[in-house]
C-alpha cells in the first residue's frame, strides 16, 4: 500500500528522512482492527519523529501520522484514539502507553491497524477531514483547558503562538465555552485570524495584556515562558503541552511562581473518554477544526514543508482518494 514514512533519522534536516512509497499492509492480530484511512492530519509530533524524538532507529521504517478518520472492517465511519496501551487494551497491561508511530505504524497510509478499543464512532455531523484533526491537537487543547486548567465560563485564558494546531483549537474551544481568550503571534495576519476565531485581543509575543488571566495555554516553550508566567493572576494555572522553541527558558520565574502560588501543569494528549466528549461537543455546538489546507496523500511532503516553516494557520490534512 502507498504510505508516507520515516526511512531515516536526521536531527538537523528532518525532512531528509521522509519517504513516500509502498509499505506492507497491516497484518491481522487478535484484539486489533484495520481501518481504511480516509483522512489524516499532520502534527509537530511527525516532525519530531523524523528527528528521532520518541522514535528509535530500530523501529524504522515507520509510517508516520497519529490522527485519522476512516472506515472500519464493518463499514462504519470511525475516528481513532491515538494513545496505544493506555489501559492495556490490545497490547497487554504491562506495556507502557505510547502514541502511534512510536512503536506502531501510523496513519499516513491507505490502511492502519489499531487496538479495537481505540476506535470511536465518527459523528455524522463531522466530515472525515474535520474528524481527523481532533485526536491529537484538538484533544490536547480540550484536556489543557477543561481538565488541567479547570477553567469555567467567564474565566480568562492566554493562548501563546496562535496558528499552531493546539493553539488554534484552544482559541475556538475557549470561545465556544464562554472564556475570554487572548492570543499572541509574531505574525500580524495570524493575530487577525485569531480575533476572527474568537479571541478578545491578539498581541505580539511578550506584549502586556489588558488584564492578568486565570490560565495560560503554553505550547511554544522557552520563547514565551517568562511572558506566560507574568501574565497569570495570583493562583493562576500555566498548562504546558509542548516546547517548539526549546525547553530551557532563560528566565524560569521561580520567585514569581512560588510567591503568587501559581500552578504549572504538564499535559499530554487526552483520554478516550475526553475524545468522545470532544467529538460530541463539536457535533452539538457546530464548532469545527480550523483547517489550513487539505492535500492528497501523495503530496504529503508539501504539507511537511509547510508545517516545518510555521506558515500554517490551523491543521494540515492528508486525504486518500
Amino acid at each position: 500500500m502507498f504510505a508516507v514514512y520515516a526511512a531515516r533519522i536526521d536531527r538537523d534536516q528532518p525532512l531528509a528522512g521522509l519517504e513516500l512509497g509502498e509499505r506492507p499492509a497491516p497484518e491481522a492480530r487478535p484484539g486489533w482492527s484495520t481501518v481504511t484511512v480516509k483522512a489524516a492530519s499532520l502534527n509537530h509530533h511527525d516532525l519530531w519523529s523524523l528527528r528521532g524524538v520518541g522514535l528509535a532507529e530500530d523501529k524504522l521504517p515507520m509510517i508516520l501520522g497519529c490522527d485519522a478518520a476512516g472506515v472500519d472492517e464493518d463499514g462504519n465511519e470511525v475516528v481513532l484514539h491515538s494513545v496505544i496501551g493506555q489501559s492495556g487494551h490490545g497490547v497487554g497491561p504491562k506495556e507502557p502507553r505510547s502514541i502511534l508511530t512510536e512503536r506502531y505504524q501510523g496513519t499516513f497510509a491507505e490502511q492502519v491497524a489499531v487496538p479495537t478499543w481505540n476506535i470511536l464512532p465518527k459523528p455524522k455531523e463531522l466530515s472525515f477531514e474535520e474528524a481527523a484533526c481532533l485526536p491529537t491537537a484538538w484533544l490536547t487543547a480540550y484536556r489543557m483547558l477543561f481538565t488541567n486548567a479547570g477553567v469555567r465560563p467567564g474565566d480568562s485564558v492566554l493562548v501563546q503562538g496562535a496558528g499552531g494546531g493546539v493553539a488554534t483549537a484552544a482559541i475556538v474551544l475557549g470561545k465556544a465555552a464562554g472564556l475570554r481568550v487572548f492570543a499572541t503571534s509574531r505574525d500580524e495576519a495570524k493575530r487577525k485570524r485569531a480575533v476572527e476565531l474568537g479571541a478578545v485581543e491578539a498581541l505580539e509575543p511578550g506584549a502586556r495584556l489588558p488584564e492578568r488571566v486565570d490560565a495560560v495555554v503554553e505550547t511554544v516553550g522557552a520563547a514565551t515562558w517568562s511572558h506566560s508566567v507574568k501574565s497569570l493572576k495570583p493562583g493562576g494555572t500555566l498548562v504546558i503541552s509542548g516546547a517548539t522553541s526549546g525547553d530551557r527558558p532563560s528566565h524560569a520565574e521561580l520567585t514569581r511562581i512560588f510567591f503568587l502560588e501559581l500552578k504549572v501543569v504538564g499535559s499530554t494528549m487526552g483520554t478516550k473518554d475526553e475524545l468522545e466528549d470532544l467529538l460530541a461537543f463539536c457535533a452539538a455546538t457546530g464548532v469545527r477544526p480550523v483547517i489550513d489546507e487539505v492535500l492528497p496523500m501523495d503530496r504529503a511532503r508539501e504539507g511537511f514543508e509547510r508545517l516545518a516553516s510555521g506558515e500554517q494557520f490551523g491543521k494540515l490534512v492528508l486525504m486518500n482518494s
